[in-house]
């Protein structure tokens, strides 16, 4: 096994989960239940099938597009996304929709 590659994606994969929603949902969920234990493997359980999803998918990608052009394309997908945001919040129209009422 590979730990450098192991303890780097464990890394990264940690801190972006973080106060993520997934772990919002897991802490609104035992906050109702008694069982924090069965919520604990349903959600470890959900989570390693999405990711499992997530890297035959990009095996899958691997064997017809190559890592460069799949970096490339994840890069200007996250910059394009950033400058969408970005240009939401500086330019957000805040005029009612149809059916408010305006504040006086």
């Amino acid at each position: 096994m590979n730990w450098q590659l192991f303890f780097s994606t464990f890394s990264v994969i940690f801190i972006a989960e973080l106060g993520d929603k997934t772990q919002l949902a897991v802490l609104a969920r035992t906050a109702g239940e008694s069982s924090p234990w069965t919520i604990f493997f349903a959600a470890a359980t959900a989570l390693i099938l999405a990711t499992g999803i997530g890297v035959l998918a990009g095996s899958l990608l691997n064997q017809f597009i190559s890592p460069r052009v799949l970096k490339i394309a994840g890069g200007v997908l996250f910059l394009a996304f950033g400058a969408y945001m970005l240009h939401d919040a500086v330019f957000k129209n805040d005029a009612p929709q149809a059916g408010e009422s305006q504040r006086e």
